[in-house]
């Protein structure tokens, strides 16, 4: 029946009533409910997950009705876990929830979009000129054109395009680059590839394929902690989630767990009713603080020194006064402690100086193979004996390359002893380097001698060059380090925890703030539950402690903890550092894909940290100077110049990469060579020796060594992660900023050495930047064109974390909405435009590529001893022995498309790998035909297609060891070769087993254990960094073999770092210059600035969310602590303004009494796109939490061409630390929204 009438309210229905009338019962239109009822109404569930770098990386029911995304719920269908642990789901948090929201918001990009200033120049030029590169070069090489557009950038004035224009000026301006300048001055930036690792191949593998620079990100985001490379020759490793749950005692150190990692809490929690123990140590009381048993709140950037306070009661009570068997056989065993080290004699002491080596003795102890490399212990009989498992025994020979107890020459069992005590020859004073009386006058010091001497036993020994020399082992250098008194009357250790000497606990507490019967108690416990339980003690940090200048230090401090208590490689101990989503892991069946390795060999890699350094002129800045930083008994004179001096010293050593990598287009060195008569490697090796060809990053301002084109996709460069960003605006972006400081020149500073200075430094030196996003960011308000990509929910990739041991889906739960495509499609059309429009301009061309020296490469065997530059005349230019590697590749680019559709021939010529190992992948090659069809014709006749992203997933698939049985088998296989011990029994169990994409969207699948990596899948162990080094005994891929606590390379020794010290935040002295130069009548007061992870957005996605803003205050904010608060004037929800030398920033004050005085904290990362005025200081709209940052990188980060301490892309190098970053805060005056008309961005209408 009709309820029309129903609606009308002047017919009343008469109902009948009840109650003696007090009631009446009416039949009243529900149609209203049905709205609710078919809210949660779907036509189909679509498994997929979000690639936002959270680590949670959790499988997500996405619900579909009519073709559209309605809602989202999480799976719960996880292979189960072993009867004694808890079940991985449920896995999910109110972020990922809410993401559905975007897909049809008005955040949404929906078609491609360019800067009206360059379209309109653009279809004036293509007027003119027919040849698409040749319109492009008419605007480029006009200043005033180039100047034009460049200036418009971050100011709105996007129209919308056509895929057929932006392809075809991409290719364009690609071409011309390439063609004018060089491959390398095209770059690329997108991060974390585990989070959607076929969307971060598609920009790759275009980029590789033209000779175009990779950009790395995890060193970039500080994500890195350098104390992995350099202690286990691994870039990260870390156990899944699930292993906290075999822990018996947990510290949170520095990781807010419940905030930061939700999907994994619930270990967290429930571990608890197990009785184990939980500690916090945050400086602020952070969520974490509420789930543990105790809180301790160390002053921010000071955790090294209550680290050393733990260790030193560690080693007092567990080492030295009660001797732990478990602990000493763990340390003999598993770490450099029983390595000798040579001592050198300074005036009045001596200094420890680098290990021992089997070639500094007589016969080299019987080694022929890399003596030089094998380092040396003495066993218990006495006798020296070059161990087993160091990093000469990796290269050149085989079967010896394992932790065995046994002499490497002879082969017979051998026990290392750890200490010379009792056995010395002498007693010598031997001088380590104290830092922890100075930094700057927001952190306490104790004033003690900056060369603090300790009674050592050594022992004398013949050299085999005639000379003696003392030695020690690492253990006795440890034990002195932490000052432990062991019977020989050193005055500068300590007799009781409550002498104020380096490193007790009375020490720590006037540093840290944090009483000393905590730091004992804590450390008491931590090592008593490790000594009963065999190292089930854990540690869970994070960004909290990696993201300062001296991470190293704060991160090595924790580690020496675990490894005196054995802790690593146990199940429920160890080393559990969460960043980023770094774990790829099926990372070696990926790089071909990604890298065009199955094309051509190597690929263009870049550290960002020193390219943003670099290029975005954050080094015309600089106030620290080397000379501050190195140990007081460190050579001064060796060391002169600026930070980037030292960066362009490591480029031209081979161990760090650049881009540019030289003065010149690297496709015009062949033809040279030619005309000369000599090899490409010949003539530039020449080239370099005469001058004729310098280093780009030697000359970085002369027009022609700076980058060009900028990719960037899956990031939010300018939004999230760029430090220093009111230096890229300017220098690489050329529109306005909010610089407030003075550069060198102007503020009389040190000026580089090897770096050419020019007094105005070069703006807008990017030509274009290509944004690909699902949302309109930061980044895309300063890109030239945006391209819409796919949404999570819209495309097929694949995730995976290193906090579970699954693979999961990205799939296409419904089609890219509007104009929208995936970032493989986006890419392989302009490859396509890229073969087309470079006819005419590039063909078949030989690039010159320079490499540095490799980690995990028979190269890291470079540089031995000591450091020596080719252009100091100390050494010859050798590459890839004492400079990079120099190399050419054969580009065929109009085949661009049709390699990046296919599979190439190296993968069966060359064979497939990953960390120093190789197989065959012939069989896996004759699957790929298979499954993705070949080419019929052109270029690529008879490889495999990649014609889809699921093609290119099922490449990954079946070329890795992880998702391959067949192949894990082959890789175990070969790393026995190099061990000599049988490993396959790893994976035979697995050996059949091989997942297709098709099968994680089933289901998650547990990937299979691999040697890639250092822990085991298994159904009895869950996984365990370190694992099979332990277990399986593996060495760990550093010099001694062994986990490496004494760090000998001599840049390291004179910066005062080889071995554990406390070392104080740095001086950035960015506020005294501003501090009340434009005051507005507010108090100002300097404050320390954090910018931990927040809650609600992962990085800056979902910061924008209208769910996300709703539950949160709903824009940027700044914490504080309520006496500084109360100090500025300042009340809860202010309108303040925090700045410094770098830039400003505009926010609202959150004044909580969980802050401490004397920080604040900007949590990371909220976007100037909603609710920001402008800054009082700048007269611009407010900046981000980057607009206060500015890079400074640390010169032992740069160490190359040495065992663990060489190059890999994102494994070691610059890092962008920004803790130790000051601001001044102060209450703003004037609230200015800048909505005028004024501050609107005309431009001219496109025709």
């Amino acid at each position: 029946m009709s309820k029309f009438l129903d609606r009308f309210r002047y017919f009343k229905q008469k109902g009948e009533t009840f109650a003696d009338g007090h009631g009446q019962l009416l039949e009243t239109n529900r149609d209203w409910e049905d709205g609710y009822r078919q809210r949660w109404q779907h036509d189909k569930i679509v498994r997929s997950t979000h690639g936002v770098n959270c680590t949670g990386s959790c499988s997500w029911k996405i619900y579909v009705k009519n073709g559209l995304v309605t809602w989202e719920t999480q799976q719960t269908d996880y292979p189960r876990t072993r009867p004694d642990m808890p079940n991985h789901e449920p896995r999910g948090c109110p972020r990922g929830a809410s993401y559905s929201w975007y897909l049809y918001s008005a955040n949404r990009l929906k078609y491609p979009l360019m800067r009206k200033r360059l379209m309109k120049m653009w279809r004036e030029a293509k007027k003119l000129h027919r040849d698409p590169v040749e319109a492009w070069a008419s605007i480029i090489e006009d200043a005033d054109k180039a100047k034009s557009f460049k200036q418009a950038r971050g100011r709105g004035g996007f129209v919308r395009s056509s895929w057929q224009e932006v392809n075809e000026l991409i290719a364009a301006s690609n071409v011309y680059t390439v063609k004018t300048y060089g491959p390398d001055r095209v770059a690329g930036f997108s991060p974390i590839p585990a989070m959607s690792m076929v969307s971060y191949a598609s920009g790759a593998r275009y980029l590789s394929l033209i000779g175009g620079t990779c950009l790395s990100f995890y060193d970039w985001y500080c994500d890195l902690p350098p104390a992995s490379p350099q202690t286990w020759g691994e870039q990260t490793d870390v156990p899944e989630s699930a292993d906290w749950y075999n822990s018996s005692y947990i510290i949170a150190w520095g990781s807010n767990v419940p905030q930061t990692r939700t999907p994994d809490a619930h270990f967290f929690t429930e571990v608890r009713y197990k009785g184990t123990k939980t500690v916090a140590v945050t400086p602020d009381y952070a969520e974490i603080a509420k789930l543990c048993d105790l809180w301790l709140a160390p002053k921010q950037g000071t955790d090294a020194a209550m680290a050393l306070a733990m260790g030193h009661v560690m080693l007092r009570e567990f080492h030295l006064d009660n001797p732990r068997q478990y602990f000493t056989d763990y340390v003999r065993r598993y770490t450099d402690m029983p390595m000798l080290v040579m001592l050198e004699e300074r005036d009045g002491y001596y200094a420890a100086g680098r290990m021992l080596r089997a070639a500094d003795l007589v016969d080299s102890l019987g080694q022929e193979n890399n003596p030089e490399w094998k380092t040396v212990a003495i066993n218990s009989n006495g006798e020296m004996v070059a161990p087993n498992g160091s990093i000469g025994f990796r290269w050149g020979e085989k079967g010896k390359w394992n932790l065995e107890q046994r002499d490497g020459t002879t082969g017979a069992e051998t026990e290392l002893q750890l200490s010379l005590l009792g056995s010395q020859d002498e007693i010598a004073d031997v001088g380590f380097p104290y830092f922890g009386g100075e930094g700057s006058e927001y952190f306490n010091h104790v004033a003690l001698d900056n060369v603090l001497l300790h009674k050592l036993p050594v022992k004398r020994l013949q050299l085999a060059d005639g000379s003696s020399a003392l030695v020690t082992t690492v253990y006795d250098l440890t034990m002195a380090n932490y000052g432990l008194e062991r019977g020989l009357n050193d005055e500068n250790c300590a007799a009781s925890y409550d002498d104020t000497k380096a490193y007790t606990p009375a020490w720590a507490e006037q540093i840290t703030g944090v009483p000393r019967a905590q730091i004992i108690r804590i450390a008491r416990e931590f090592a008593d539950n490790a000594d009963k339980t065999h190292g089930r003690s854990m540690i869970i940090v994070g960004a909290g402690l990696n993201h300062w200048y001296h991470l190293d230090m704060n991160y090595r401090g924790l580690i020496n903890m675990l490894v005196f208590c054995g802790c690593v490689g146990q199940s429920g101990g160890g080393w559990a550092h969460y960043v980023g989503q770094e774990k790829l892991r099926p990372q070696t069946g990926w790089q071909p894909l990604a890298f065009a390795l199955d094309w051509q060999r190597p690929a263009r890699h870049m550290n960002s940290t020193s390219y943003f350094y670099n290029h975005s002129s954050q080094w015309r800045y600089e106030t620290v100077t080397a000379e501050e930083l190195l140990s007081p008994m460190a050579d001064k004179s060796r060391y002169s110049g600026h930070l980037i001096d030292f960066n362009v010293r490591a480029e031209r050593m081979g161990w760090l990469p650049s881009a540019p990598q030289l003065g010149t287009n690297p496709l015009y060195i062949a033809r040279e060579a030619e005309k000369a008569g000599m090899t490409p490697v010949d003539y530039t090796v020449k080239s370099l020796k005469e001058g004729s060809i310098r280093f780009a990053a030697e000359q970085p301002e002369n027009g022609k060594n700076h980058p060009r084109n900028l990719f960037i996709w899956r990031s939010n460069l300018l939004g999230s992660s760029g430090k220093g960003h009111e230096y890229m605006l300017k220098y690489l972006l050329g529109t306005e900023h909010g610089i407030q400081g003075l550069d060198l020149g102007k503020q009389g500073g040190v000026k580089p050495e090897e770096v050419e200075w020019r007094d105005n430094g070069l703006d807008g030196k990017l030509d274009l930047v290509v944004t690909l996003d699902f949302r309109l960011s930061s980044t895309c308000l300063y890109s030239d064109i945006v391209l819409p990509t796919a949404t999570w929910y819209e495309k097929d990739d694949m995730n995976t974390s290193d906090m579970h041991p699954f693979i999961h889906p990205l799939s296409a739960a419904v089609d890219p909405a509007w104009e929208s495509k995936s970032d493989w499609e986006i890419y392989k059309a302009i490859a396509k435009k890229f073969s087309e429009v470079c006819v005419g301009h590039l063909g078949k061309e030989t690039d010159v590529v320079t490499l540095p020296i490799q980690h995990d490469s028979a190269a890291e065997l470079a540089q031995p001893l000591d450091v020596k530059d080719w252009k100091k005349g100390e050494c010859d230019l050798i590459p890839g022995k004492t400079a990079p590697h120099i190399m050419t590749v054969e580009r065929d680019y109009p085949a661009t498309y049709e390699r990046f559709t296919s599979i190439g021939p190296l993968m069966e010529k060359i064979g497939n790998g990953g960390k120093g190992i190789a197989w065959n992948t012939q069989s896996e090659m004759d699957l790929l035909r298979k499954l993705n069809y070949t080419k019929a014709d052109g270029p690529a006749k008879g490889q495999p297609m990649l014609n889809t992203a699921i093609d290119a997933a099922e490449m990954i698939l079946t070329l890795a060891p992880e998702t391959n049985g067949q192949v894990a088998v082959k890789a175990w296989a070969a790393l026995s070769e190099f061990t000599g011990r049988d490993h396959t029994h790893l994976a035979t169990n697995k050996e059949e087993e091989k997942i297709r994409f098709r099968d994680i969207q089933a289901q998650p699948r547990k990937i299979i254990s691999s040697p890639t990596w250092s822990g085991l899948e298994d159904e009895h162990v869950s996984y365990n960094a370190g694992y099979t080094n332990v277990h399986e005994l593996i060495p760990w891929r550093t010099l001694s073999g062994r986990q490496q606590l004494y760090q000998d390379h001599q840049w390291m020794r004179d910066f005062g770092e080889s071995l554990l010290v406390y070392r104080p935040p740095i001086d950035t002295r960015s506020v005294k210059a501003v501090m009340g130069r434009k005051s507005n009548g507010n108090p100002e007061k300097a404050l320390n600035f954090l910018t931990p992870h927040q809650k609600w957005g992962i990085h800056s996605t979902y910061s924008d969310n209208l769910l996300m803003l709703t539950l949160s205050r709903g824009g940027p904010i700044v914490w504080m602590s309520e006496t500084d608060a109360k100090e500025l004037g300042i009340e809860d929800n202010d309108w303040i303004e925090v700045f410094n030398s770098n830039g400003a920033l505009t926010a609202r004050a959150v004044v909580s009494q969980r802050v401490p005085a004397g920080m604040t904290m900007m949590y990371h990362a909220q976007e100037r796109i909603v609710n920001l005025p402008g800054s009082e200081i700048t007269q611009q709209r407010g900046g981000i939490h980057n607009s206060v940052t500015r890079i400074t990188p640390k010169p032992t980060h740069m160490i190359g061409g040495y065992a663990q301490l060489a190059y890999g892309f994102n494994y070691y190098g610059t890092v962008g630390s920004n803790r130790d970053e000051f601001v001044v805060v102060r209450k703003m005056k004037n609230i200015n929204w800048l909505d005028g008309e004024g501050n609107d961005q005309i431009q001219e209408s496109v025709k």
